[in-house]
């Protein structure tokens, strides 16, 4: 299930592109689900550990990567880290709830993010209420951000 602190977190991994640049493997770019959340969200091709093709930028190196996909492929590869999604556009909700599909995820965000119009299960952990809708979402988030 996904877990949403809304608001300032402490614990949180605020700068998630210091922190990606410091601490990411070759090995989660190559990861068949993070190729797909790149050519997905940043429409870019994997073309080995160290190469991706941006449509945008030519060939990059995995730290040019949008803030958004680097937390995601963060979110990914350190599921016990809470990390500040609020990096992450609206492009980047659907790979969370994803994610959160197989494990128990926490993030953070300071700002309301659009999980779409679809039902989803969401601890909002201000409140430990679990919400499965937009519609239950906005009233709850919006007294914290």
């Amino acid at each position: 299930m996904l877990n949403i602190f809304y608001g300032k977190m402490p614990e949180a991994v605020f700068n998630t592109s210091v922190y990606f640049k410091n601490a990411y493997e070759d090995s989660w770019i190559t990861d068949p689900v993070a190729k797909e959340m790149i050519l997905d969200v940043d429409k870019s091709t994997v073309l080995g550990n160290a190469v991706i093709d941006s449509p945008v930028l030519g060939k990059i190196g995995p730290t040019a990567l949008s803030g958004g996909v680097k937390t995601l492929i963060l979110i990914k590869n350190e599921p016990s880290k809470i990390f500040n999604a609020s990096t992450c556009g609206d492009n980047c909700a659907k790979w969370i709830l994803k994610l959160a599909e197989s494990e128990d995820l926490t993030i953070n965000l300071r700002h309301l993010m659009d999980f779409g119009e679809g039902s989803f299960d969401i601890r909002i952990l201000n409140t430990g209420q679990v919400v499965h809708s937009m519609k239950e979402l906005v009233p709850i988030a919006g007294l914290y951000v």
